[in-house]
Parts: structure tokens; sequence; C-alpha cells
């Protein structure tokens, strides 16, 4: 008579992550909901940014960020934002490194309500005017590759062989959901002046999507959930812009600080 030995749901998934953990591959700690990236900067400085943000003291130059004319290798199936330059341009902003101009929604933006007062729609005193932007003294151009690696079949496989672990229904069709993700990145640092590249750093990170059980790692399937804080594939881009521009400002800050527009005016805070 053959005995089935039954293992809650919970202690498949710890064996599941042992032998996850015994192929050598490490999952990427960003905590649960979130990603490195994180918090806000402004005024009141870089608030609930992360600790192994590197910074600067004073910046260097005004910044614009642009996209990259070749795209990024993302899956339209992972629901992430199209571009990762918003991402970006938080963290540049947080590092303190950079003043960061808008070349994007928030240039047209102002250029839509200069062409209103120009239309005599707006008042005439408004704050509106001509000659008042700020130059982008330099620009960062990122890069992104995203890759998939499919470990799910040896794993399955070495399950098979263990009778204890063969015998669990659904387990064998669990861990060939197993995936290792993997973000490559590149941030390009271009003098606007003299079009000379000033800097460049890569950086990367990975983390591993167990499918069905990736509920080990605090993922939230579906719409609800895409973006860079809430999957495994958002955490893990959001990591290795992380790491290159960490890397990035270890060059920015031996270069000579510009002669930068005046500063934002601010009040102060109590």
């Amino acid at each position: 008579m053959r005995c089935s030995l039954k293992i809650g749901a919970p202690l498949v998934l710890v064996l599941l992550a042992a032998l996850i953990s015994g192929c050598g591959e490490k999952k990427t700690e960003l905590g649960e909901g979130g990603s490195v990236v994180s918090g806000s900067a402004g005024p009141a400085g870089a608030q609930g940014a992360d600790k192994a943000l590197i910074q600067c003291a004073q910046p260097v130059a005004t910044l614009a960020l642009a996209e990259n004319p070749h795209g990024y290798t993302v899956s339209s199936s992972y629901r992430l934002p199209a571009s990762p330059v918003p991402l970006i341009r938080l963290i540049a902003q947080q590092s303190g490194c950079f003043r960061v101009v808008d070349r994007a929604a928030g240039l047209r933006g102002t250029v839509q309500e200069q062409e209103l007062k120009e239309a005599g729609v707006l008042r005439p005193n408004s704050t509106v005017s001509k000659g008042k932007g700020y130059e982008a003294q330099y620009t960062l151009t990122p890069s992104l590759t995203f890759s998939e690696q499919d470990a799910g079949r040896s794993i399955a496989g070495l399950i098979a062989m263990i009778p204890v672990l063969r015998d669990i229904a659904g387990l064998v069709g669990l861990a060939e959901q197993v995936k290792f993700k993997e973000a490559q990145t590149a941030l390009l640092l271009t003098d606007n002046e003299t079009t000379e590249q000033v800097a460049a750093a890569t950086g990367a990170a990975r983390t591993t999507d167990l499918g069905a059980a990736g509920v080990l790692w605090g993922r939230m399937g579906g719409a609800g959930g895409a973006g860079w804080s809430n999957t495994n594939e958002g955490k893990v881009i959001a990591a290795a812009f992380f790491d290159s521009h960490n890397k990035l400002v270890t060059q920015v800050q031996l270069l000579q600080a510009k002669e930068l527009p005046p500063p934002v005016a601010t009040k102060g805070l109590r």
C-alpha cells in the first residue's frame, strides 16, 4: 500500500525557496511593496531616500534626462511604465548632484502657458514670460536591458528526483514557473556645451520570481500592482538604475561645478 505524505502550502514554499538557494541564486531584498527608489526630492532635501544613495554636497550642473532613442528592452506583458526616465529623475534630484530641468511634460506645460498668455487668455501680469527658463548644462541618457532566465525546468527536474517532493501534487508544475530576472542599465552623461561624454556608468540587479509562489517575495500581480515599486520586474529595474547612478556620482563628484542659475526661491523650514 502506497502512503501519501501531506505537506502544507507554506512548507512547500519554504522547500522550494531552499532549492532555489541551493542553486546559488539570491533574491533581491527590496522591501515589501516598495523598491530602493522611494521617497521625495525638493526644498526639504531627499526625504525617504534609501540610505545607500550616494549624494553630493552641492550640485555640479543643471541636468535634463533624454529618452533612449533605441527604446528599452522590456516586454509589454510586465505592464510597467513605458519609460524609466521619471524614476531616474527622482534619483538624480535626491542625490543633490544635479538641478533637474524638465524637457518632457513639464516643459510642454510651460510652452502651453506661454502660448495662452500671447493669445490674451492669461492675465497681462502673469508670471509666465519668455527668457526665464533654465538651460540644461548636461544631458543624461539611460539604457536598459531586461532579461529572463528560465531556471524552472532544472529545479523541477531536481524535485522529480526526490520522492517526498515528487509526490506533492502540483509542486513540479509550480517549480517550472521559477524565473531569474536580471536588469542591466547604463547612464551616459553628456556636456551640452561641448557634446563630450564626460561620464558613464553601468548597473545591474537580479531578483527571483516564483510565479504562483511569488507571494513569498511580496509580489502583487495584476493591473493594480503594475509599476516600479510592487512587481519583481519593476523592483529589479529600479535597483539596477539605482546602482548605475551611484557609480555615476563617483565620477560626477570630480567634475568642476558649472556656473548655476539662481536657485528657486523657498521659505525657511520650521
